[in-house]
């Protein structure tokens, strides 16, 4: 994936009382995407065309193409063809006649393709559909879409190539100052204004750089020749130019580099730049049809959707019903920006709501508030385990479609205390281990909670009775002095989530033990078991990396940087082979993937922000179903709203903590 440049937020978060939850697997019941608003433009033309991108092309002998689809149905490639500057459209043969949502598609071009092409797409009526130019050898091994299949900067590809799926492999880190700058808005309502948008942290000189329409007669025009000339995009901020081409329905904008490269594109159906199409949000997130053209500033967001590549808005779904007695909401608070560079969230746009109204009431926590970490069991996907930190732990199944309490494990939860059977911990996060216990982490004890206790705690899910008590407990309390200040704020800024990291991706990856400067090697750590543990700090968004031993006892691996000012979940996804750094409001509502660097150091990767249609809130926890559970090219995520405050009060998601989307495999 491509590497976007992270910001940092402050670090002093005067909160108490914070938690978060979420989850993954995937039913027939959740909606895989968002829906599209616009029609299609003729009968002959497929609905959900524009949804359908070139997302990978090599020009090295087998001039092989892939088309990926980001709308919510399939699409049928009945009679498509393709054509370059050479060649008039010619039919080809796909891998499948039709492309699933959130699938691939492969064929072979019908001519040859060579340095300094293009490739355009169109449907059986002629209508364009996408395009992609490169320059001399940019295809060889390939040029793909990086930061988001099918949405992404065109950036020549820096590994083998990734035809079939998901192009992450093949991307560049850092990813080059070009590709930050996106189509951010387009009218096409007789002004015809294109908006760019930077997203990077320096400015980026566009005179030299072109646009065209879908019109495929029509020669590229330069962006210092439109009016107002266009020669420079400042960082974070907006550019904007009349188009000369003039742009129409069922019509398409490319942007070229210096160089003849692809930057970016956007194809929208009847209607669909009328007023404007923009991003939401800027410069990341899908184009949907807006009320209110706001060229030069931050787009509205303000439509019904649907008109862009991709042009899809999401909705929020489910929900309802009374609050029960005690049961109190609470607003959120803490609210700051993403990291710079945040892409916009690669899965299905709707929400559903996906618990009962007021589920996780208790004798501690009455007020239904403080759900918080989840984790899918990999031994088990339809199982959802989850940690509330007023010290009970859930063991959450599927039924009608919500997350629910197990009746068989207990249909109230089971309350969980420290080593001893003494206390309440404040339990915020929670992961499973390789030999399939629950392990807990805890910033305090709620009956003296001034003082921090970040502990971990070992819990066997099979264990009898409604109290569980910890076979462990490691406690790290002494590492965080900063914590440690007489102030329950301070001391409610520890340990918020963990994950268990198999050994087997360490060392696969070439993780560099920072104990030795060497590769790690397990077998040095004999007591460890199979995995280590990265627990994340709220206070300052780091990982903090563990080796739990069977005697107790605990190695220190140090720290990993995520770019983050605070981290309120952590997992390690299976899927894309990423530890999974969350964290709600305070920084966007944003999950940034973290890799294994060339240099052996574990590094950031890719930030994306939740579904826009979700609530600004305290969603501190997520979890990401394994891949064994995928359907369509997709699966599920869980969040969890420690606050239980949805929208707010009158609405479907007050007093709801759990909501549920998609993910790509």
């Amino acid at each position: 994936m491509v590497s976007p440049e992270f910001g940092v937020v402050p670090t002093s978060h005067p909160r108490s009382g914070v938690a978060t939850a979420c989850a993954a697997a995937l039913t027939l019941s959740v909606l895989l995407t968002g829906t599209v608003a616009a029609q299609p433009a003729a009968a002959a033309t497929p609905a959900g065309y524009q949804n359908v991108r070139i997302n990978e092309v090599t020009s090295s002998g087998n001039d092989t193409v892939e088309l990926y689809n980001t709308g919510p149905t399939a699409v049928s490639l009945s009679g498509w063809k393709t054509s370059d500057d050479n060649f008039s459209p010619q039919a080809f043969t796909p891998s499948s006649a039709t492309i699933a949502a959130g699938g691939f598609v492969t064929f072979n071009s019908p001519k040859g393709l060579g340095d300094s092409d293009k490739l355009v797409l169109s449907t059986s009526d002629g209508t364009v559909v996408d395009r992609v130019d490169w320059a001399t050898g940019a295809a060889k091994p390939a040029i793909a879409r990086c930061g988001g299949d099918g949405t992404g900067a065109w950036v020549v590809t820096t590994a083998a190539t990734t035809f079939g799926a998901a192009n992450a492999p093949g991307c560049p880190s850092p990813a080059p100052a070009s590709s930050r700058i996106r189509i951010n808005e387009v009218t096409s309502n007789g002004s015809d204004t294109v908006e760019l948008y930077n997203g990077g942290t320096s400015a980026v000189a566009v005179g030299s750089w072109k646009y065209v329409d879908g019109d495929t007669a029509h020669t590229p025009v330069s962006l210092a020749s439109s009016s107002p000339s266009a020669t420079s995009v400042p960082a974070g901020g907006y550019v904007t130019f009349n188009s000369t081409l003039g742009l129409g329905d069922n019509d398409s904008l490319f942007l070229l580099d210096a160089n003849g490269t692809s930057v970016d594109s956007v194809t929208w159906a009847t209607d669909g730049a009328k007023p404007s199409d923009e991003r939401c949000a800027d410069g990341t997130g899908w184009f949907r049809t807006a009320t209110t053209a706001t060229p030069g500033g931050a787009n509205s967001c303000s439509g019904s959707g649907g008109g862009g590549g991709g042009g899809q808005t999401g909705r929020l779904l489910g929900g309802g019903g009374s609050l029960t007695s005690g049961c109190t909401p609470e607003a959120p608070s803490g609210t700051g920006s993403a990291p710079a560079g945040t892409l916009a969230w690669p899965g299905g746009l709707d929400v559903t709501i996906a618990d009962d109204v007021c589920a996780f009431t208790t004798s501690t926590g009455p007020e239904g508030r403080d759900l918080s970490g989840l984790a899918f069991d990999p031994a088990n996907p339809s199982v959802l385990w989850a940690v509330k930190n007023k010290n009970w732990l859930y063991k959450l199944v599927k039924s009608n479609g919500k997350w629910v309490p197990d009746p068989s494990w207990s249909a109230s939860g089971k309350q969980i205390r420290f080593a001893g059977g003494t206390g309440q911990p404040d339990s915020e996060g929670l992961t499973v281990g390789g030999n399939g216990h629950l392990y807990v982490t805890s910033e305090r004890d709620n009956t003296s909670n001034t003082a921090p206790k970040d502990t971990v705690m070992e819990f066997d899910p099979a264990a009898t009775g409604t109290t569980l008590t910890p076979l462990r407990q490691w406690d790290m309390t002494a590492q965080f002095p900063q914590l440690d200040t007489g102030s329950k704020d301070d001391a409610n800024l520890g340990f918020e989530g963990v994950a268990y990291v198999p050994d087997s991706w360490l060392t696969a990856n070439g993780w560099v033990d920072p104990r030795t400067g060497s590769a790690y090697a397990p077998a040095g750590y004999p007591l460890h078991g199979s995995g280590l543990f990265f627990a994340g700090l709220e206070w300052d968004g780091t990982l903090h990396v563990y080796g739990l031993n069977s005697d107790g006892t605990y190695t220190t691996f140090g720290t990993v940087a995520t770019g983050k000012g605070s981290v309120m979940d952590v997992l390690f996804d299976a899927g894309t082979q990423r530890i999974v750094a969350t964290c709600d409001n305070t920084c966007g509502e944003t999950h940034t993937s973290l890799k294994v660097g060339t240099t052996g150091a574990i590094v950031p990767d890719v930030t994306y922000t939740n579904p826009a249609v979700m609530p600004t809130d305290n969603l501190e926890g997520f979890a990401l179903a394994p891949p064994s559970t995928c359907v369509n090219g997709a699966r599920e995520a869980v969040w969890s709203d420690d606050g239980s405050y949805g929208f707010g009060s009158g609405t479907s998601s007050f007093g709801h903590a759990l909501y549920s989307g998609t993910f790509p495999c």
